[in-house]
């Protein structure tokens, strides 16, 4: 429902539910019972009482009994006859506003009473502080003597089954009152569906007497008493059936623990072709190791055809199915890039060519694209020194020798080039399989078999770079910026999201990533200790292995080792590496120029009054008021793009999956998962998520406003199948025209596959990336640039962020972290809202918006008045810039319109200094006779100044100018 309604008193001082009694007695105390059925209430919980007459609030005289099933005590009814409320479940928050924590009020001590005969006060009712909080009926927990007169009805059976409508989620580890008072048929499912669209139901499943292995929820098919007929085919439980978020299928065995309470979410996708009429079938559970149960089910379908499948009505579980989508899987090649061509042994893509070696590895790898990165030459840039290669050592200083057996090409499409090859020494076996997708990413399975039991000193992979194309490095505990000289690395998965690096140029460079077989992408932004990385136990060879970059034989050689290991004939082990080939594309600089943002809620009108033209609506407002479910207040945000694109604007809105909101839909069907979705954790967080989700969940961000306590995702998992469907469903329901990512918590299949539905049918697709900088402790000390750069080839713009300290970095650090330019990409800033002198070198900005204080709008103008649009950017960073200071510490960065030139000059220098300008004015084009330098004014920016062209220019600290010659 929304908007949700008002609660009825202020949870967070008093608890999200109550008991009304009713005291109609004259004596001086009185004694209440009320059987509450809560699993959070604990023997030791505060009571907070409240006269309805006075509103003052008192615990109980005395503490009689209090525990899960129900609390007795005597309290003094200090306003005689009347209302008195019990709240049961009082908490206090902590002070985190957006990671609280409710701690639970304890009762005084007061010691525990003895039973007295006195009047009783009539319970009125329980209630919750709203529907949401609500735990009727399925929190309502069945007392352990009505659990034990249920199972003794049923004792000769190996296990329970309970079969229940979606519109009761199973939602604890327990049984619910209402399964065993005699309301509940347990061996009938009876519900009603329309045509076209999915059914969804539980099967609650309960061991009695030993645990249940891989249990099996087989459907027979639905036939009515006319003959028609609703296939088994059409019948799904993602339970036990399952395609991850990479189109594979899945083996998905669930096991039963004894007394454990495990829901099924099954369903039918009913055809729209379905005769309307009641339908009959069985449901089977099928454990390995018991007997089969059956479930009879009886459907009634309507007339009524469902429009758009039912998935307009998510609280339906319609989208259940989406779970195991595979949308938008395929390969195909995404704009800008193109159809990979294989010519030889050489595969060329856009701006980039690789040239493989026998082994398999790359013996060359070319990028094409120009120094300012504004587009892709003629000319190459060689990354490499010699191939890409395996080194092993198996005896003193001597070098193995492999014998390749050549590539063998596996698969040759637009968008994935696949190949083979084998070597051999005399004790290993090195078995390769290697492919590049169409935006530069390589792929390498690297099995090395021992033909002999071998002792090896090590095994290594070297990557020799030419000196000139490893001039920065980004990773493994360096932050962005001059690649140091000598530099060593070990691994330290415990604290370190590190696992490679990125070496390179601005127009060429090479990101390696190193992996094995067991992989599991880690959690970040504030979570990576609850969830690191796995020790590659081939790499990592318990901590022995790491990385050296060195300076040697004219050019830069990065060695990953694995250092001394033992191996038994027959042993493997998987060598596993990614590398990305950047840049991926020329940067956009139009784009930038054309797509300004305003990153808030606010109307229409009042942002295109504003100039901007592209809106951010992040989460917590009146059209997207929960995080990363964006499927709630649909009506009212359909509106609002619908009144933003009359005016011409476009609208982008917050939605990743790093966590997800506790108001989805689908909360307790992906809770029925274990931890294939939610990532384990010790729980706690905001009340409701302890009070309905109870354990084995990690808490995440929080919005008081909206009541939204999310909960962190595991990582690659289902969801992102949903996450996929999802953004389908918003492009072409809402007509959003991009999306806002807040950290990302996916890999690059799920990139690509977003990116694809969000940019059919010519829709603009636009995605920007915002981080908070990760090198910290709580993120492993990763840099955001090298943490996300698979996702780079589908970013239009970054936003980083949070931590980055733009004033006391150095210009290189600015290159390579924040700016995006050596990957094709621009950038914003946002920490203190930027430094806009130096975020002109690199054509960035702060964001409008943002803060109050965040404000590009004059820096737009003067945009505008240049010109900018069309203009050739060349930066600071080309060797033969036109335009240079006689200060190295000031930079110089120009954007050409004709015979006009605009110059964005920043410092670095210790103090105030100043400047000349010392121009090729051959290169510009321009005669300088002609010409008048000005510095135009700029609110907040610089003020007005004529300039002779040999004249000195004052730079502040800190601080530039942006000048003007036409």
């Amino acid at each position: 429902m929304y908007p949700p309604r008002t609660q009825k008193w202020n949870a967070d001082e008093l608890g999200n539910q109550r008991a009304v009694l009713r005291w109609e007695a004259s004596t001086k105390q009185a004694k209440a019972t009320i059987p509450w059925r809560n699993v959070k209430v604990s023997s030791d919980q505060k009571l907070i009482i409240i006269d309805s007459l006075t509103q003052k609030q008192y615990e109980p005289d005395t503490y009689l009994n209090v525990n899960e099933e129900e609390g007795s005590f005597i309290f003094t009814p200090i306003s005689g006859k009347g209302i008195y409320y019990v709240y049961f479940l009082p908490y206090q928050l902590d002070k985190r506003t957006n990671y609280p924590t409710a701690s639970y009020l304890k009762k005084n001590d007061k010691g525990t009473g003895k039973e007295v005969e006195m009047p009783l006060a009539n319970l009125l009712k329980i209630e919750s502080v709203d529907s949401f909080d609500s735990n009727e009926p399925m929190e309502m927990i069945a007392t352990q003597k009505e659990v034990d007169q249920y199972k003794a009805k049923h004792q000769n059976e190996a296990y329970l089954i309970f079969p229940e409508v979606r519109e009761n989620p199973i939602k604890m580890n327990r049984i619910p009152q209402h399964w065993v008072d005699g309301r509940k048929n347990s061996s009938v499912l009876q519900g009603k569906t329309e045509r076209g669209m999915f059914y969804a139901f539980q099967i609650g499943v309960l061991p009695l007497k030993t645990d249940l292995k891989k249990v099996k929820i087989i459907a027979s098919s639905l036939k009515n008493v006319l003959g028609a007929t609703i296939e088994s085919q059409y019948f799904n439980c993602i339970n036990t059936d399952g395609i991850g978020y990479n189109g594979d299928q899945l083996q998905l065995n669930v096991d039963v623990k004894k007394d454990d309470l495990q829901a099924f979410w099954c369903g039918f996708d009913i055809p729209e072709t379905t005769s309307p009429g009641t339908y009959k079938g069985t449901i089977m559970v099928q454990p390995e190791n018991a007997a089969a149960q059956m479930v009879k089910i009886i459907l009634t379908v309507g007339e009524g055809k469902a429009v758009n499948k039912g998935f307009d009505e998510p609280w339906k579980m319609t989208r259940l199915p989406w779970l195991n989508s595979t949308l938008a899987q395929g390969n195909t090649v995404i704009k800008p890039y193109t159809p990979l061509q294989v010519k030889g042994q050489e595969i060329s893509l856009l701006g980039r060519k690789v040239i493989l070696d026998g082994s398999g590895f790359p013996k060359q790898i070319e990028t094409f694209f120009t120094p300012e990165m504004t587009s892709i030459g003629k000319r190459a840039n060689p990354l490499l020194n010699k191939p890409i290669h395996f080194v092993t050592k198996s005896s003193g200083t001597n070098i193995d020798n492999w014998k390749s057996s050549g590539i063998q090409f596996a698969g040759q499409e637009e968008g994935k080039v696949s190949w083979s090859s084998t070597s051999t020494s005399e004790n290993l076996k090195m078995q390769v399989e290697g492919s590049i997708e169409f935006d530069g990413f390589m792929e390498y399975t690297v099995k090395i078999t021992a033909l002999n039991d071998i002792a090896l000193q090590d095994i290594a992979m070297q990557i020799p770079f030419a000196k000139d194309k490893a001039t920065y490095m980004m990773g493994l505990g360096q932050k962005g910026g001059y690649r140091p000289e000598n530099f060593e690395w070990k691994w330290d998965v415990a604290k370190k999201n590190q696992d490679g690096a990125w070496l390179g140029n601005v127009n060429a460079g090479i990101q390696f990533s190193l992996r094995d077989q067991n992989y599991s992408r880690p959690l970040n932004t504030n979570f990576y200790l609850q969830k690191p990385l796995i020790l590659p136990a081939s790499w990592g060879n318990d901590n022995k292995g790491g990385v050296s970059v060195k300076e040697m034989e004219g050019g830069v050689l990065v060695n990953s080792f694995s250092g001394a290991r033992n191996m038994k004939k027959g042993e493997e082990l998987y060598y596993n590496f990614h590398l990305l080939i950047t840049p991926f594309h020329p940067i956009n600089t139009e784009e930038q120029w054309n797509n300004r943002f305003y990153h808030a809620y606010k109307p229409v009108d009042t942002i295109k009054a504003s100039g901007a033209n592209v809106i951010n609506i992040h989460h917590g407002n009146e059209i997207n008021p929960y995080i990363n479910y964006p499927f709630v207040a649909t009506k009212e945000m359909k509106e609002y793009i619908a009144k933003a694109h009359e005016k011409g604007l476009k609208v982008k809105i917050y939605n990743t999956i790093r966590e997800v909101s506790n108001r989805m839909y689908e909360l307790y069907p992906v809770k029925s998962l274990g931890q294939e979705v939610f990532s384990s954790g010790k729980g706690g967080g905001y009340s409701w998520l302890q009070e309905h989700l109870h354990d084995n969940y990690i808490a995440a961000w929080y919005v008081p406003e909206f009541k939204d306590a999310a909960i962190i995702n595991s990582g690659m998992n289902r969801w992102h199948n949903y996450y996929v469907e999802g953004m389908n469903w918003l492009v072409n329901n809402l007509g959003i025209d991009g999306i806002y990512l807040d950290d990302v918590a996916f890999d690059r299949v799920t990139m690509k596959r977003i990116k694809r539905v969000m940019t059919q049918n010519g829709h603009p697709g636009i995605i920007d990336l915002h981080s908070a900088n990760q090198y910290n402790d709580k993120d492993g000390f990763n840099n955001s640039a090298n943490l996300y750069l698979e996702h780079f080839p589908y970013i239009n713009r970054l936003w980083f962020g949070e931590y980055f300290d733009y004033n006391n970095n150095s210009p290189e650090f600015l290159l390579t972290e924040v700016s995006g330019i050596p990957f094709g990409l621009m950038g914003e800033m946002l920490q203190d809202d930027g430094n806009p002198w130096r975020g002109m070198l690199y054509g960035m900005t702060s964001r409008l918006g943002w803060s109050g204080k965040s404000n590009p709008t004059h820096l737009w103008k003067a945009w505008d008045d240049f010109g900018i649009k069309g203009s050739k950017m060349i930066g600071y960073w080309v060797n033969d810039n036109p335009v240079k200071t006689d200060n190295p510490a000031v930079l110089a960065t120009i954007y050409q319109q004709g015979k006009k030139v605009m110059i964005s000059l920043a410092s670095w220098a210790p103090d105030d200094t100043q400047v000349r300008l010392k121009v090729d004015w051959k290169k510009l084009g321009l005669n300088p006779k002609n010409l008048k330098m000005s510095r135009p004014a700029i609110k907040d920016f610089q003020e007005a100044k004529i300039f002779n062209m040999d004249e000195e220019i004052s730079i502040p600290k800190n601080k530039g100018c942006l000048l003007i010659i036409q």
